[in-house]
């Protein structure tokens, strides 16, 4: 058992990595970033609805809407809402990139300890921060809301309902609406990950994949009453594709050879059976097999397995490549303790 004396000299240092070299910045606690695409007709009941249980919790804050590049005056009514609320900070990119490069932005903009992300449609509930704050702050690194009143038209539920039962599926993780945007985390959780395509409904997924603490809670959704949605049932089939991408982030990005040298082994090990019964049939029976179509197929199962392999190799390369030439770990550091000796009495008082 340690000694009970060496109690209050252990200290505890921040995880290390490219999440340490981006400091939370001087007296920000907690950073809510909000994309936002065409919304003219929400932002001016958003922002003071985000900001007004922001200053109730009492802690220093900012608010950081992203504009994602729209055309009906989103960013003027923002730019006149700044003058007005200095806890608010103002982006527009160049054009729309779409909702994951939006986060991104944002969240690279963010300098909070804790970092919240919402919607800008003005469905999900400001009032529900507080409350994925205290959640976070109970050990979790990940807080994510659960519509589980969604005020949604079937054409959207159904598919979102079909998409989160994968999801639990291939991920195992303790979330039943992967599709909420109102999430809260840990700084480290969001500075650890990249965002590529339409990534951002798994940022939660793939923090969790890293080692995160995920937790859920239920969160309220209201009805869009202003605006259009910029979403339909044509990206279920986005989903499913990134969701394919998750599982093999989950099972094979540190060694993707399993995967392509597997399927290579099993092809060959077909093909192989093959040929040798094709040799059996020739050289035993002595049938003649020359326009026999499982000649070909045998010949191609092992030239198929061959290329298996060697995408695998190629791909372990690639692999080595991109942690080797961004020094990027394959691990995260949540915490370091060690023993801080006493200071002597000559430096004590000093």
């Amino acid at each position: 058992m340690a000694d009970p004396s060496l109690a209050v000299a252990i200290t505890r240092f921040p995880a290390h990595g490219p999440a340490a070299d981006r400091p939370a910045g001087p007296g920000v606690a907690i950073s809510v970033v909000v994309p936002v695409f065409d919304e003219v007709e929400n932002v001016d009941a958003l922002v003071p609805a985000v900001l007004a249980p922001l200053r109730e919790m009492g802690r220093t804050h900012e608010l950081i809407i992203v504009d994602d590049g729209s055309v009906d005056g989103t960013f003027d009514a923002l730019c006149r809402l700044a003058d007005a609320y200095p806890g608010l900070v103002v982006a527009r990119l160049t054009r729309n990139f779409g909702q994951t490069a939006a986060l991104a932005a944002g969240l690279d903009m963010a300098r909070g300890e804790i970092i919240v992300t919402a919607d800008g449609d003005m469905q999900n509930d400001p009032a529900d921060i507080p409350m994925l704050v205290s959640a976070l702050e109970e050990g979790y690194d990940i807080v994510s809301g659960w519509r589980r009143n969604r005020q949604d038209d079937l054409f959207r539920r159904i598919p979102s309902a079909i998409a989160n039962w994968l999801f639990r599926r291939i991920v195992d993780a303790p979330v039943h609406d992967l599709g909420c945007s109102l999430k809260a985390y840990r700084s480290w959780v969001v500075r650890e990950i990249r965002l590529y395509g339409d990534m951002h409904r798994f940022i939660a997924a793939l923090g969790y994949l890293r080692g995160a603490r995920i937790g859920e809670i239920p969160v309220r959704h209201h009805p869009r009453t202003r605006g259009r949605p910029k979403y339909g049932i044509s990206r279920t089939a986005r989903v499913i594709l990134d969701l394919m991408l998750v599982k093999f982030l989950r099972t094979y990005a540190a060694a993707p050879i399993r995967l392509f040298g597997g399927l290579g082994l099993i092809t060959i090990g077909l093909g192989a059976a093959i040929l040798l019964y094709l040799a059996f049939q020739r050289l035993v029976l002595l049938h003649a097999i020359g326009q026999r179509p499982i000649l070909s197929l045998g010949v191609l199962l092992v030239f198929l397995g061959v290329q298996f392999i060697t995408t695998g190799l190629l791909a372990e390369l690639q692999l080595r490549t991109y942690h080797e030439s961004q020094r990027r770990p394959i691990y995260v550091v949540r915490e370091v303790a060690r023993h801080a000796p006493a200071l002597d009495d000559q430096e004590a008082s000093r």
